[in-house]
């Protein structure tokens, strides 16, 4: 019976850490495939870009592939179906902590960002394209953190994060930010070169307004537009800046395994989201690079959940 009692938690924690996997799955596919409902919507691949780039905002009917906007209502039906028996596998018979905690943030999205699709017809708002667009990132790191706070004794030796850690964590998710301004704003047009926007190395003032989401849009960004060319700067500085501080992290954490490895982890994700911004900008914003883009950005994110899982901050 005592062996029994033992064991109970352990079947538990494997059954609620493989739905946890499988809810990160289907997330990772919701970002794919919803990056690839939007972009191709946005006109990215189609055979006149840049010209055609956007026309979805001035009421041009798009025409994706065939039965992409079922299979992405198939894939988060799947994934909410996934989320909420996470959650009950965590909270019964007794709360799993913070692996819960984590379920619970998991169920709540899903059910927000179910609400906000009743509104995601219209393309002109920014601010619901940004909800969905991190909202979808969100998915993938919230099942991720239930998954890795299922293996306790992975993350026994912990190293110390320091200020540096945070900031570079901070400095990590707001390069994230601002790439889905980029795409919720439709200015992927604005800046087609690297590593500066046609000659332009610092973000005009008068473009920081793209900042603001909550706008209403009439059109893309025309190639070398201030607003455009400012979130492209910050976004591709903010990434340069991340990578710097995770060096000095790495370098910090050296000592201790476990960490060293998981901020290795993050630095080796954001090489490969760098190495595809590039290789997307440099291609004209070909359709599958940018949906690699997308989903590179989820799995970085990911990849920072374990790091500071294995921190102490």
């Amino acid at each position: 019976m005592a062996g029994s009692s033992y064991i109970a938690p352990q079947v538990r924690a494997r059954r609620i850490r493989a739905l946890a996997l499988i809810a990160f799955s289907l997330s990772l596919l919701v970002v794919a495939v919803s990056a690839t409902l939007r972009l191709s919507g946005a006109g990215l691949g189609c055979a006149d870009w840049p010209a055609c780039y956007g026309q979805v905002l001035a009421g041009v009917p798009s025409a994706p592939w065939a039965g992409m906007r079922m299979a992405h209502r198939i894939v988060a039906t799947l994934a909410l179906l996934a989320g909420m028996l996470l959650a009950w596998h965590c909270w019964r018979p007794q709360p799993l902590q913070p692996a819960a905690r984590y379920a619970t943030l998991l169920l709540a999205l899903m059910l927000l960002l179910s609400v906000v699709g009743v509104w995601s017809a219209d393309p002109r708002n920014a601010a619901v394209n940004f909800a969905n667009l991190i909202g979808g990132l969100g998915l993938v790191t919230f099942s991720w953190r239930v998954a890795i706070n299922t293996e306790p004794a992975r993350w026994v030796e912990r190293g110390r994060g320091g200020p540096v850690c945070r900031i570079a964590l901070g400095a990590l998710t707001l390069t994230v930010l601002l790439g889905g301004l980029i795409g919720a704003r439709y200015l992927a047009a604005a800046c087609g070169s690297l590593p500066h926007c046609a000659g332009v190395w610092l973000p005009p003032p008068q473009g920081l307004a793209a900042l603001n989401p909550f706008v209403v849009l009439g059109g893309p960004a025309e190639p070398g537009e201030a607003g455009g060319v400012a979130l492209h700067l910050l976004h591709r500085y903010a990434a340069a800046l991340s990578m710097l501080l995770l060096l000095v992290v790495a370098f910090r954490l050296r000592k201790t395994p476990q960490a060293r490895r998981a901020v290795l982890g993050v630095l080796t994700f954001l090489a490969l989201e760098a190495a595809l911004g590039a290789l997307t900008v440099a291609s004209g914003y070909a359709l599958w690079l940018a949906v690699a883009h997308n989903v590179g950005a989820a799995l970085l994110l990911a990849a920072a959940a374990s790091l500071m899982q294995a921190v102490r901050q």
